[in-house]
C-alpha cells in the first residue's frame, strides 16, 4: 500500500470519528485525548507533518486522567480546524515510511554502541535523540544495577556514565567495570554535575578517558564522541591479540583467512577452520557472575593453546566464539584435533559459589576446496556445521557436508505489535512481512489492538525469541502495566521489549526503563530506523 493510501486512511479516519461525535450529546475528555495522541503518532508516520503539529499543539489542553465530558461546541473549537489540514501539501513534508530493499532496511545504524548510564531523564533522551542524529546507537541504563546489566551482555562500544546514581555512585561502578572495559578497549567518559577536582582527580585516576561537567554543549559532546570513536578505531587497527583471552582478535583472523586462502590458490595445499561455542556461556554469567565468565572464557583459551601446533592459529571470533585455524590439515584430521579439546574441556573443573561446575563446547569444521575457496563460503560452511552440533544437542563436532547446506540455520524471531491505533499496526506489520534481516531464517509478525487481548493470547513458545513493540498509552492497559507483567511471568532473556512513546511522555520513558523495557523509540516512527535497531537488537540475543 503506497504512503498516499494510509495519508487518505488517516483523513477518511479522523472525519469519520468527528462525524460520529457530533451525532452524540457528549465526548469523554480521554477519548479525546486518545484520539489526538493516536493522531499525533500516525500522522507523522505517514507523512502528514502539520496535522502531526496540530495534535501535538491542542494535546496539552486535554487530560487522559479527566472524567469531564465535552459538548460539541466545546471540542468543536479545538478540532474542526483540523479538516482543512489534511489538504495542504507542503513541498517539506516527506514521508516518514520509506520503501524498503527486501534484503533489509534502507538505512542502517553504524556499529557505534554507546550505553548512557544517568538517572537524568531529559538529558537521557536528547543525548539519545542527538547521538542516534550522527547514526550512532544508543542503550539507557537509569540505574547503575541495569547498567552493569547492559554492560556486561552487550559489551558497548563507549560508555557515558553520571556520578550521581540512585542505587550506586558512578565511582562504584568504575570500580567494577574499569578492568574489563581496559581489556575491552571501551573508553568510559563522566558526564555529571558532581564535577568537583577532587571527583575528577578520583575518576581519571580509575581509568576515566574524560569528564564533562553538566550542563553539556552538544556541539563540543557530538565532536568529542566522533573523536574518541577515531581514536578507538586507530587502538583496534593496531592490535590483533585480544587482551583478555590472549587469543588473536578478529582483524587478526581476517588476515589469516586472506593468506591460507592464497596459499591455497597458489599451491593447492588444504586447509581447515573450526568455529567453537561455548555451550549455554550466558547461564554461566546468569548463575556465577562476569568474572567468573571471564576465567571460563581464559581457561578454554589457555586449554586451546596448549593443545594446537605452533603453525595452527587460534582467535577469538566474538564473544564465546572462538576459531582455529589448522593449516595443511584436512577436516578429518581437524575433527581429531577439535575433538581432544572438546573432551578436555568438558573434564575441566571451574569453581564458584562453593560448587564445582562444567562448561562444554560446540563446534563445526570445514575445509577449503576447489570448488569453495572463498573466505565467507568457509565461514559459513563451519557456521552451519556449529549450528548442527547444537541443534543435535551441543558438546560435539560436526563436519560439514553438502546436506547440511540444505538445511537452512531456522533462526526464528516473532515480532509483535500491540498498539490500538489499527493505521500504526498495519503499517509496521505490512513492512515486517517483507522484511527478511540478514542471518535470521523467519520473521514471524503478529499483532494486538490492546494489552490485555495480547496477554490473554497464546502467543509465548518457550523455545521461541520475541521483540516486541509496544504503545505506552491505551486503553484499558497502558503499555507499561503490559510490560510489568511481562517481565514478572517470561524469562527476559527470551523477550526484548521497545516501547512506542510520544515525544513529551518523559515519565513514561523512565517508567518504562525501571520495569525492564530494552529500548523506546518515540513516535512518529521511522520505518528504516526502526528496522535498524530491531535488526541490531535481535542479533544481540539470538546469536
Amino acid at each position: 500500500m503506497t504512503t498516499q493510501k494510509y495519508k487518505d486512511m488517516v483523513e477518511q479516519r479522523t472525519k469519520m470519528t468527528l462525524q460520529e461525535w457530533t451525532e452524540q450529546s457528549e465526548v469523554k475528555e480521554k477519548d479525546i485525548y486518545r484520539f489526538l495522541h493516536n493522531l499525533k503518532g500516525t500522522a507523522g508516520t505517514v507523512g502528514l507533518p502539520d496535522v502531526e503539529q496540530f495534535a501535538e499543539d491542542t494535546l496539552p489542553y486535554f487530560m487522559e486522567s479527566s472524567l469531564k465530558s465535552w459538548s460539541v461546541e466545546e471540542w468543536g473549537d479545538y478540532l474542526y480546524p483540523l479538516i482543512p489540514l489534511f489538504n495542504v501539501h507542503s513541498l517539506a513534508a516527506s514521508s516518514s515510511v520509506k520503501a524498503l530493499d527486501k534484503k533489509g532496511p534502507a538505512e542502517t545504524l553504524t556499529q557505534n554502541d554507546i550505553l548512557l548510564i544517568d538517572d537524568d531523564v531529559e538529558l537521557v533522551a536528547y543525548l539519545k535523540e542527538s547521538l542516534e542524529r550522527q547514526n550512532y546507537y544508543v542503550s539507557i541504563a537509569l540505574s547503575a544495577e541495569r547498567g552493569l546489566k547492559i554492560f556486561y551482555e552487550t559489551k558497548p562500544d563507549l560508555i557515558l556514565l553520571d556520578i550521581l546514581l540512585p542505587d550506586k555512585s558512578g565511582i562504584e561502578v568504575l570500580n567494577q567495570i574499569i578492568g574489563k572495559a581496559k581489556k575491552e578497549r571501551i573508553p568510559i567518559i563522566i558526564i555529571s554535575g558532581e564535577y568537583s577536582k577532587a571527583t575528577q582527580m578520583q575518576a581519571y585516576s580509575l581509568g576515566v578517558m574524560d569528564f564533562l561537567p553538566k550542563p553539556v554543549d552538544i556541539d563540543l559532546f557530538l565532536v568529542l564522541i566522533k573523536n574518541r570513536f577515531q581514536l578507538k578505531r586507530e587502538w583496534q587497527e593496531s592490535i590483533i591479540v585480544d587482551d583478555l583471552t590472549g587469543a588473536f582478535n578478529r582483524k587478526h583472523f581476517n588476515q589469516v583467512m586472506k593468506q591460507l586462502i592464497g596459499d591455497f590458490k597458489r599451491t593447492n595445499r588444504v586447509f581447515s577452520l573450526a568455529l567453537i561455542d561455548l555451550d549455554y556461556f550466558k547461564n554461566v554469567n546468569d548463575t556465577y557472575g562476569h568474572l567468573i565468565g571471564d576465567e571460563v572464557l581464559q581457561g578454554f583459551s589457555e586449554l586451546v593453546k596448549n593443545s594446537i601446533r605452533l603453525e595452527d592459529t587460534f582467535c577469538r571470533y566474538g564473544g564465546e566464539e572462538f576459531a582455529v585455524f589448522l593449516p595443511h590439515t584436512d577436516a578429518e584430521s581437524a575433527m581429531l584435533v577439535i575433538q581432544r579439546i572438546q573432551e578436555r574441556f568438558a573434564a575441566t573443573d571451574f569453581f564458584a559459589k562453593n560448587e564445582i561446575f562444567h562448561v562444554t563446547i560446540s563446534s563445526g569444521i570445514s575445509e577449503v576446496t576447489d570448488a569453495e575457496n572463498i573466505a565467507d563460503k568457509l565461514i559459513e560452511e563451519a557456521d552451519q556445521a556449529l549450528y548442527a552440533s547444537k541443534h543435535a544437542g551441543r558438546n560435539q563436532t560436526t563436519l560439514y557436508s553438502d546436506h547440511l547446506s540444505t538445511t537452512k540455520k531456522h533462526s526464528v524471531l516473532n515480532v509483535i505489535v500491540v498498539d490500538d491505533d489499527t493505521l500504526i499496526r498495519r503499517i509496521v506489520t505490512s513492512q515486517f512481512a517483507i522484511w527478511e534481516p540478514e542471518n535470521i531464517a523467519e520473521v514471524k509478525v503478529s499483532s494486538y489492538a490492546n494489552g490485555l487481548d495480547f496477554l490473554q493470547s497464546d502467543w509465548y513458545a518457550v523455545d521461541e525469541k520475541y521483540i516486541i513493540l509496544l504503545d505506552g498509552v491505551m486503553p484499558d492497559l497502558d503499555g507499561v502495566e503490559v510490560l510489568e507483567r511481562i517481565r514478572k511471568t517470561y524469562p527476559e532473556v527470551n523477550i526484548l521489549v521497545i516501547m512506542l512513546t510520544g515525544r513529551n511522555n518523559q515519565a513514561d520513558i523512565v517508567h518504562a526503563l525501571q520495569m525492564g523495557a530494552d529500548d523506546y523509540v518515540v513516535k512518529p516512527v521511522h520505518m528504516p530506523e526502526l528496522l535498524s535497531r530491531i535488526e541490531r537488537l535481535a542479533h544481540r540475543f539470538l546469536f
